[in-house]
C-alpha cells in the first residue's frame, strides 16, 4: 500500500510518497513558481542556427526555448526521411508554431521544447500526430498487451498515437475510451485557442503534482490520502472522483494532530537522511553523493562494513546494497543526466553482473526512464536518466552566497 502526503500553506504544497513505509517520491510546488514541464504554448521561431540543427523560440519565458531537429520532424521514426534535412528548411525566423515544454529551464540555458506533442492520462498518453500504438513493456502477458494493442487500434482517430500505460493492464474498454475522448477534448482546445492568439501565449497548463502524482501513481482503491490542508483535500477527492465509480469510497484523510503532518508520519527524518552529500546504508558503509551542472558522481565506501567471508564477498555484498539504496535515491532525489557511480573496485563479473541486476529491480518501479550504461574500463557503473523537472535536491536547498556551492572560500595569501 502507498501513502501520499501533502503537507502545506497557501503558498507552498509539498507532496510525499511512501511505499511500504519507505519514502519513495518528494515534491515542492509554489504557487508564484510552478513548473512548465508539460505545458504547451503558441510561440515565435526567433533564431534558426542551421550549424547546431535548432532553432530558439520565444515562448514568454525569461530565456527562449530550445528546439531542436529531432523535435521538429515526425514523431513516428519511419516517417522520417533517410538523410536528415537541414532545420532551416523546416522553419524559419518570424514563424508561428505550437510547442511543448519536455525540460524545465536551468542555469543559463532556456526551456527544451518538442513539436511530439503528448498528454498523458490517466490509462493511456494521448500523442496527436504520432500515428502509433504502443504498450507498456511492463505489462508482462502478451495476450494481455495484444488486448490493449487492438483497442487503441480500434479508438484512435486519423494520425493519433496512443501508447497504453502500465496501470492500463486489465481496465475495461469503456475507460480508455473515456480517457481518449477527454484527452482528444483537450487537444482540439489547444488547437482552436493557437488559432485565436498571437505569440507567445500559454495554451494549456500541466496538472499541479498532487494531480499528477494522483494519476501516475495513486490507487483509489488500495492507497490512502493524507494531508493537513482542507482545500488540498477537496481538490484531491475531487480529481479522484473522476477515476473511480460514483459509489466508490474516497480514500482522503485530514489530518488535525498537534504534530507536524512530515513528523508525524517520519517523512521528516527519511529526508533529513537521504539528502545529505555523505549517506549511511543500513551495513554501516556508505556513499559520498556529488552533483555538479555537468553530471552526478556518486562514490561507494566500505566505511564500518567489514562483514564477509572473504574480500571478494564483502565488496560485493556492499556494492549490491549500495546499488540498490543509489537506485531508490535516484528517484526521490530525481536526478537526471549523466550519472557516474564510483563502486568498490571488484574482480568479479559476477559480482558486477550481481550489481546491475540489484539495481534494475529498483529501478523497475521508478517511471522516469533510466538506462544503464554499463561499466567502464576504470571500473565505473555509467548511467543516464531522463530529466524534465527541476531537481528535489535543488527545491530543498539554496547555494551559498559565500562559496556558491563548492563548500570552500579563497585562503588568505600572504604578499
Amino acid at each position: 500500500m502507498k501513502q501520499m502526503i501533502v503537507s502545506g500553506t497557501s503558498k507552498e504544497i509539498q507532496m510525499a510518497l511512501l511505499d511500504q513505509g519507505q519514502l519513495v517520491e518528494f515534491a515542492s510546488e509554489h504557487s508564484s513558481g510552478k513548473g512548465i514541464a508539460g505545458n504547451f504554448y503558441k510561440g515565435k521561431v526567433m533564431n534558426v542556427l542551421p550549424g547546431i540543427q535548432a532553432a530558439f523560440v520565444d515562448i514568454g519565458q525569461k530565456k527562449n526555448g530550445f528546439l531542436y531537429i529531432d523535435d521538429v520532424l515526425h514523431p513516428h521514426m519511419d516517417k522520417q526521411p533517410q538523410i536528415k534535412p537541414s532545420i532551416a528548411d523546416l522553419i524559419s525566423p518570424g514563424q508561428e508554431i505550437i510547442v511543448q515544454v519536455t525540460k524545465e529551464p536551468a542555469g543559463t540555458k532556456g526551456a527544451k521544447l518538442t513539436t511530439h506533442y503528448s498528454l498523458p492520462g490517466r490509462w493511456i498518453v494521448y500523442m496527436p500526430e504520432a500515428d502509433y500504438i504502443a504498450v507498456s513493456k511492463k505489462i508482462s502477458t502478451d495476450e494481455e498487451r495484444q488486448r490493449l494493442k487492438k483497442l487503441g487500434e480500434e479508438m484512435r482517430q486519423g494520425e493519433e498515437g496512443l501508447i497504453l500505460r502500465t496501470v492500463s493492464e486489465g481496465a475495461p474498454p469503456e475507460a480508455i475510451a473515456a480517457d481518449i475522448r477527454q484527452l482528444r477534448e483537450t487537444w482540439n482546445r489547444i488547437v482552436s485557442r493557437a488559432g485565436k492568439c498571437v505569440p507567445p501565449t500559454e495554451l494549456h497548463l500541466d496538472l499541479g503534482i498532487v494531480e499528477r502524482m494522483i494519476r501516475d501513481v495513486f490507487d483509489p482503491l488500495e492507497d490512502r490520502f493524507i494531508t493537513d490542508q482542507a482545500e488540498c483535500a477537496d481538490r484531491a477527492s475531487e480529481f479522484i472522483r473522476t477515476l473511480v465509480t460514483p459509489d466508490a469510497v474516497i480514500p482522503v484523510e485530514t489530518y488535525r494532530g498537534q504534530e507536524p503532518l512530515f513528523q508525524h508520519m517520519g517523512v521528516q527524518e527519511h529526508l533529513h537522511r537521504d539528502f545529505q552529500r555523505k549517506i549511511w546504508l543500513d551495513n554501516g558503509s556508505h556513499i559520498i553523493w556529488d552533483q555538479t551542472e555537468a553530471l552526478t558522481v556518486i562514490d561507494v565506501n566500505t566505511g564500518k562494513f567489514t562483514s564477509g567471508a572473504t574480500l571478494e564477498e564483502t565488496v560485493t555484498h556492499t556494492n549490491i546494497q549500495a546499488g540498490e539504496k543509489i537506485a531508490r535515491l535516484l528517484r526521490l532525489r530525481d536526478t537526471g543526466g549523466i550519472i557516474i557511480v564510483d563502486f568498490i573496485d571488484m574482480d568479479s563479473e559476477n559480482g558486477r553482473h550481481a550489481v546491475i541486476e540489484a539495481m534494475e529491480k529498483i529501478l523497475y518501479q521508478d517511471r522516469t526512464k533510466t538506462h544503464i550504461v554499463g561499466w567502464t574500463r576504470l571500473g565505473m557503473l555509467e548511467m543516464t536518466r531522463k530529466k524534465a523537472r527541476e531537481e528535489t535536491s535543488s527545491m530543498m536547498y539554496k547555494t551559498c552566497s559565500t562559496c556558491h556551492g563548492t563548500g570552500k572560500i579563497a585562503s588568505r595569501i600572504k604578499d
